[in-house]
């Protein structure tokens, strides 16, 4: 665990080591959550980030549109 200070104004400011493990760079938008007293920091990937990685799942279009049918007549039952 690593040490640091509140900014007079708030400013939160990690380590470099930390800034640097996690794409932490000026600009970059952020995601701020509390869990049990404990302050997790994410940053937020930007959509040009996510196209970059590979596919988490394989669709056909045929899959892909038989889906949409099935959700439209979901959405339309309600």
């Amino acid at each position: 665990m690593q040490k640091s200070k509140i900014g007079s104004k708030g400013e939160i400011f990690p380590p470099k080591e930390i800034r640097e493990k996690l794409g932490l760079r000026p600009g970059v938008e952020i995601d701020l959550k509390v869990e049990d007293s404990r302050l997790i920091v994410r940053p937020i990937p930007r959509v040009n980030d996510l196209l970059k990685e590979p596919a988490q799942v394989e669709v056909t279009l045929q899959e892909f549109h038989k889906f949409r049918r099935e959700l439209s007549k979901k959405a339309e039952s309600l």
